[in-house]
């Protein structure tokens, strides 16, 4: 019997999460497995991953075989490389929390009040129209010199 580590769906359309089993490779994605080794779920930020390292390293020493998806993960974990005896990954890097985009916002006013004006000023027309005619004298000039 052909042993595999493979990922089981769980939840709604668009929230899925998965549990880390190890089942028979004949039986289908969300039947019945042997034993379950972890958790993965991808929709949270950042994503959530918990393995029990030493089940894993069992089954894996054993001869059992980790999908592509699973293999993926158990090198993020360690858990691969202390199997194959290579050195181990750099920690996983948890992203900082974002700051409150309000306070930032508010902070950037330092309690005045809005305006409701235009920062910029609109040019007239008649001020365009002096621009160009000063921009098309302006290489004829340079063409005289």
């Amino acid at each position: 019997m052909a042993v595999k580590i493979k990922l089981k769906r769980l939840g709604k359309i668009r929230s899925p999460h998965y549990r880390i089993v190890v089942a028979d490779s004949r039986t289908r994605r969300d039947g019945r497995a042997i034993e379950e080794i972890g958790l993965y779920h991808p929709v949270q930020n950042p994503s959530r991953i918990e393995v029990n390292s030493e089940r894993a390293r069992h089954w894996l020493s054993v001869g059992a075989q980790p999908t592509e998806p699973v293999l993926a993960i158990l090198k993020l974990t360690g858990d691969w490389q202390a199997h194959k005896g290579l050195p181990a990954p750099a920690p996983l890097l948890q992203p900082e929390p974002k700051a409150d985009k309000r306070a930032l916002f508010e902070s950037l006013g330092d309690g005045e009040e809005a305006k409701g004006e235009a920062i910029t000023q609109k040019a007239k027309k008649s001020d365009k129209k002096a621009d160009e005619a000063a921009d098309a004298a302006a290489p004829a000039e340079s063409a005289e010199a």
